[in-house]
């Protein structure tokens, strides 16, 4: 009888060595940064999207960036004093807590700001985020949606019937107020009603010089390792 492909074993100590070697690999990326570049800037992002964080990729190619893995690239810049790469940088990694990112370019601080804060876009709000507004959907004729959407409105809860085969709103319906959690609900008829409220912004928080070796706080609040442990951001770094 053939062995089945579910007995196949999987050794620990080889995805463990991978894993370790993917780590080192990232730190000696940051660390030629540290050497490469004239400045290090961390920044934080509201309403992550990836494709919006590529696009800013893609318009900085002269820069390197890095995000996720907060707690390798806080290894590899430095904990302390003691253990920092370069002079102050001990001071940067208390920024590299929940969704970051860091930013190794020549560009000057006022051109990094420029650009950043007017790079600002709005999308489709996701379960969790907090309503912008107040939105009430109007009882009557759903003529942009098709017989067959009937059921999965009704399913999310909207109060809808089919009325000479036309999609139709039996009474107002307030989907959410301002500064609700939205739920996956509300968030899917958001966007089925094509209503944009989560805008995508990034924040400078920190600069660091490599030549001088100065850093410079310029937004928000270093925070304790102890209140952020658990916000951590695992996801893969982007270069």
């Amino acid at each position: 009888m053939p062995k089945s492909k579910r007995d196949k074993k999987v050794s620990l100590t080889k995805t463990a060595k991978k894993g370790l070697e993917l780590k080192q690999k990232l730190i000696e990326e940051l660390r030629k940064c540290v050497d490469t570049y004239r400045h290090l800037f961390i920044f934080s992002v509201e309403n992550m999207r990836n494709n919006k964080l590529k696009d800013i990729r893609t318009a900085w190619k002269h820069s390197r960036f890095f995000f996720g893995k907060n707690k390798v690239m806080v290894i590899a810049l430095g904990k302390g004093e003691t253990d920092e790469y370069k002079d102050n940088l001990h001071k940067v990694t208390k920024y590299l807590r929940g969704e970051v990112g860091v930013l190794f370019t020549n560009k000057t601080k006022d051109e990094v700001q420029e650009y950043f804060n007017h790079f600002k876009e709005v999308d489709y709000a996701r379960a969790g985020n907090q309503a912008q507004m107040d939105i009430t959907l109007d009882e009557g004729p759903l003529e942009q949606f098709s017989h067959s959407m009937e059921p999965q409105l009704r399913q999310l809860g909207l109060p809808t019937a089919l009325k000479k085969g036309v999609v139709t709103l039996l009474k107002d319906h307030e989907v959410c107020k301002e500064g609700d959690m939205l739920t996956p609900e509300q968030a899917r008829i958001l966007k089925l009603f094509a209503i944009e409220m989560a805008e995508f912004k990034v924040q400078i928080k920190c600069m660091w010089n490599s030549e001088t070796g100065e850093f410079e706080k310029i937004a928000g609040e270093e925070e304790s390792m102890e209140d952020n442990e658990e916000g951590d951001n695992d996801d893969e770094d982007a270069q």
